[in-house]
């Protein structure tokens, strides 16, 4: 009988023989508007049993879950975390530091924020640099680790709910449905009431071209 997505990843993250695990990763890298989110979680693998375990059984990447899973899964997230940080880092300072920059910043202040507790710290995709806390970086880690994908929720479910309030602060955009991503209803509202102040003007999109 296979085991549920959720018990799989608490395995991965059990690998690495510390109690206290630290998972990040960010959302909104790819947006047009809004701010990047990342999110670090960590989990107390020794507590992480029994039906402890189970509240993260249907746990899995943000991107593989509707919205009303990932709103379900952050109650499962925040009832099992030991610690959820949460750092943003908003469009016009994307613009002055440029994106990657950005996100490295971001999700080394959150893993930071974490340690002490975490013993391991597991981010998704990429080595974040010195300055980081010292890190394990894996490929597809949302996808691996229950750390990770814990906090892939988390970053996704709080910049979601931030781009719809930013969507009643700039009703012309349509914010709350594609939470700055470019669609062909958010390039059309660009090219026709241009960018509001939470676009990333760094970004190179046909829309800003008019």
């Amino acid at each position: 009988m296979s085991m549920d997505p959720g018990i799989e990843l608490i395995q991965h993250d059990r690998e690495f023989g510390a109690r206290f695990v630290a998972g990040a990763d960010e959302a909104g890298r790819g947006s047009l508007a809004g701010p990047l989110s990342a999110a670090a979680v960590v989990l107390d693998l020794e507590r992480l049993h029994g039906a402890r375990a189970r509240t993260l059984a249907e746990l899995r990447d943000s991107k593989q879950c509707d919205p009303a899973a990932r709103e379900r899964l952050l109650l499962a997230v925040l009832a099992v975390s030991e610690l959820v940080v949460v750092e943003t880092i908003p469009a016009v300072e994307i613009d002055r530091c440029g994106l990657h920059k950005a996100n490295l910043q971001a999700l080394g202040r959150a893993l930071a924020a974490c340690v002490p507790p975490a013993q391991a710290c597991l981010v998704d995709g990429f080595k974040l640099g010195p300055e980081a806390p010292p890190h394990v970086a894996i490929v597809h880690g949302d996808e691996r680790s229950a750390a990770i994908a814990c906090a892939s929720i988390v970053a996704k479910v709080v910049r979601d709910r931030m781009m719809r309030r930013l969507d009643s602060l700039y009703p012309n955009y349509g914010f709350a449905a594609h939470v700055g991503y470019i669609t062909g209803a958010h390039s059309a509202a660009v090219r026709r009431h241009g960018p509001c102040v939470v676009h990333r003007r760094s970004f190179r999109a046909a829309c800003y071209e008019r």
